[in-house]
């Protein structure tokens, strides 16, 4: 089309029409993704296994690699550790917000090592209100190891405009009761029906069969790829137990969901998901 122009008045006049034209059309597309991407949210949870990789180094460095990659709105983190020695008293939730460019917040379940460990929040969007609920949880005896449970929820402003609930959460490692006991708690604490809309993401210890993801799934939707994707242990994954939830299921569109193929950097691979918020 521009091949045909003449350097004449008329000839200049009409390929300046022709690329007003053009440039109106790539404006409008570019217009477009940016509503697009204005009403969508980027969600990640990952378990970071307190900064350590499967080659057994601590690299949070390596994380923050791996998180921003995604281009996330939404982390959920679990296993961050605090001022802990066993990772070199680095504070991992500071740091990744430091390399990320992410705002923080972090949920300490528990004492450990002269420093604190749990569950954090990583986000872009405007951070309205924050609170740490501790869930149910059986107590440690000398035959068997178990550890404080919690989840951090972060109230942000939205891409509308409106408050948005974000929950960061871990459920017990060896006690099958204490993970269907946790999941019921999140069900009373965070699905009521006249709550604002909620993304749930966490560790929840179990398969997409057992009973605490069924107990889940009777107030939550689960934003979980067809197959099911194992997302542990990293290295050669068996099991699907990370995931993404919402609430409810009228306030969100999945648009893409899926387990990233990082076998280095922690025990678990990450889930991502891209949810759309729909109108009321």
């Amino acid at each position: 089309m521009l091949q045909s122009c003449r350097f004449s008045i008329p000839s200049l006049l009409k390929c300046s029409l022709w690329l007003t034209a053009i440039a109106l059309v790539f404006s409008n597309s570019l217009d477009t993704q940016r509503v697009h991407a204005a009403d969508s949210l980027r969600v990640l949870c990952y378990n970071i296994h307190y900064g350590q990789g499967t080659d057994g180094k601590y690299d949070v460095a390596r994380l923050a690699k791996v998180i921003a990659q995604t281009k996330p709105d939404l982390v959920a983190l679990q296993e961050v550790d605090v001022g802990v020695k066993r990772s070199n008293r680095v504070h991992e939730a500071q740091r990744l917000s430091e390399l990320t460019g992410l705002e923080v917040r972090f949920g300490p379940t528990q004492h450990y090592e002269g420093g604190l460990f749990g569950n954090a929040v990583l986000t872009r969007l405007p951070i309205l209100d924050v609170m740490i609920q501790p869930l149910p949880y059986t107590e440690s005896t000398p035959e068997r190891v178990t550890y404080p449970r919690g989840a951090i929820v972060v109230t942000v402003k939205g891409p509308d405009g409106k408050p948005l609930r974000f929950i960061s959460t871990h459920f017990q490692h060896n006690v099958p009761e204490d993970r269907v006991a946790e999941a019921k708690a999140i069900n009373q604490y965070f699905a009521s029906e006249s709550e604002v809309p909620t993304i749930l993401a966490g560790d929840m210890n179990a398969r997409p069969e057992e009973e605490p993801i069924q107990v889940l799934l009777k107030r939550w939707t689960n934003a979980i790829d067809k197959d099911a994707t194992p997302t542990a242990p990293a290295t050669k994954p068996r099991s699907r137990i990370d995931y993404i939830f919402y609430r409810p299921a009228a306030r969100f569109e999945v648009i893409e969901t899926k387990v990233i193929n990082e076998p280095l950097a922690s025990d678990h691979r990450p889930v991502f998901a891209i949810l759309k918020l729909t109108q009321e």
